[in-house]
């Protein structure tokens, strides 16, 4: 056999090895990442904008007031200090105790005048250490009517993203996005390593892994019958997990969805939903570095599935409920229904404003 012959064999098999990769493993991350996808759009002809609400990265309803609570700062600070895009320019974010807080939860409580807050405060790291090398000092704050209660730091809440607490105040569930802080282990984190998890804490117990070994762990909420809903943020799946004596997790069903998505909420009719990402590397990519940038955005509603698909084992219906191109509605990175007046609140980390719609 000549060397060219054998250089031609090897250029076919490593050609058929890259196709095979780039079939099976490769393409699908593309899809759920949005290239290749038309906008299509949908429940977004009857809005409104309230532009005084700039950047706010979740969303709760406290559904028997109907009153909002937002987690909030300006899209040009959010391009400074981003702890889980690895941006950390002290310089360019305003002053303040709580540097960058990313959630809110407002569960119910039988008292209908108390009601508890909780957030995740991405603060700055102390003693002057370099945000670059060491990552945010980052805790959960617990208030109540806006009272300031506790500050809750534990070596498991290394990278907190989104929480979910109780209504007496006094334990929640986190979630850790990634496996570290910085470093290249942490970069390693794009090929798909199950690294991020459910942290559960208790104000006397302390702190203890609820769950681990997960991929993409990005919003968390809970139904008001104990179940809990964790999001694959890249992966576009959503966890249903069910709570045990211990308060651990364990998961029970994946739902699969076509795309990226974000924060998640149950609202008063026991749906779930989601912020979704038509196109996440437009929105992380650009969007993030530029708030200027529009980003195409959609909300995803989950239930239990009733119709015929039910009896071929399609347990849960996904219904793609909202998308706009970004004209509308920028950037969005949570979702909150409220059922009982049929409005939808939209908003995003670096959204220039609230959209509320009919649907």
């Amino acid at each position: 056999m000549t060397c060219r012959r054998i250089i031609l064999n090897i250029l076919v098999v490593l050609a058929a090895i890259a196709g095979g990769f780039y079939q099976l493993k490769l393409k699908p991350v593309l899809a759920k990442l949005g290239v290749g996808r038309v906008v299509d759009p949908v429940g977004n002809t009857d809005c409104t904008i309230i532009p005084e609400l700039q950047a706010c990265e979740k969303i709760v309803i406290h559904q028997p007031s109907g009153i909002l609570y937002l987690a909030c700062s300006t899209p040009s600070s959010r391009v400074h200090w981003l702890p889980h895009g690895l941006t950390f320019n002290e310089t360019g974010t305003p002053p303040a105790g709580c540097r960058r807080t990313g959630w809110t939860s407002c569960p119910r409580r039988p008292d209908p005048s108390e009601l508890f807050v909780y957030l995740v405060n991405h603060r700055a790291p102390r003693g002057g250490a370099d945000p670059n090398k060491v990552g945010a000092d980052s805790a959960v704050e617990g208030s109540s009517s806006m009272e300031y209660l506790r500050t809750v730091e534990h070596p498991l809440i290394e990278t907190p993203n989104d929480l979910t607490g109780s209504a007496d105040g006094k334990e929640f569930w986190v979630t850790n996005d990634h496996g570290s802080k910085t470093g290249l282990s942490r970069e390693f984190e794009i090929l798909g390593r199950a690294v991020t998890s459910v942290v559960y804490c208790h104000e006397t117990e302390g702190c203890k892994y609820a769950i681990q070994h997960m991929r993409g762990n990005n919003g968390i909420t809970q139904a008001d019958n104990g179940t809990f809903y964790v999001v694959n943020s890249p992966g576009g799946q959503l966890y249903v997990l069910d709570k045990q004596a211990d308060n651990t997790l364990v998961i029970t069903d994946v739902i699969e969805t076509d795309r990226s998505m974000d924060n998640a909420m149950v609202d008063s009719e026991g749906h779930v939903w989601a912020a979704a990402f038509p196109k996440a590397l437009v929105l992380v990519q650009e969007h993030f570095k530029n708030p200027s940038i529009p980003s195409p955005s959609s909300a995803l509603r989950f239930s239990i599935n009733t119709g015929p698909g039910m009896f071929y084992g399609e347990k849960f219906k996904v219904d793609r409920v909202f998308e706009d191109d970004g004209t509308i509605a920028s950037g969005v990175t949570s979702a909150a229904y409220d059922a009982e007046r049929n409005r939808l609140f939209l908003h995003g980390l670096a959204s220039p404003h609230l959209v509320v719609c009919r649907l």
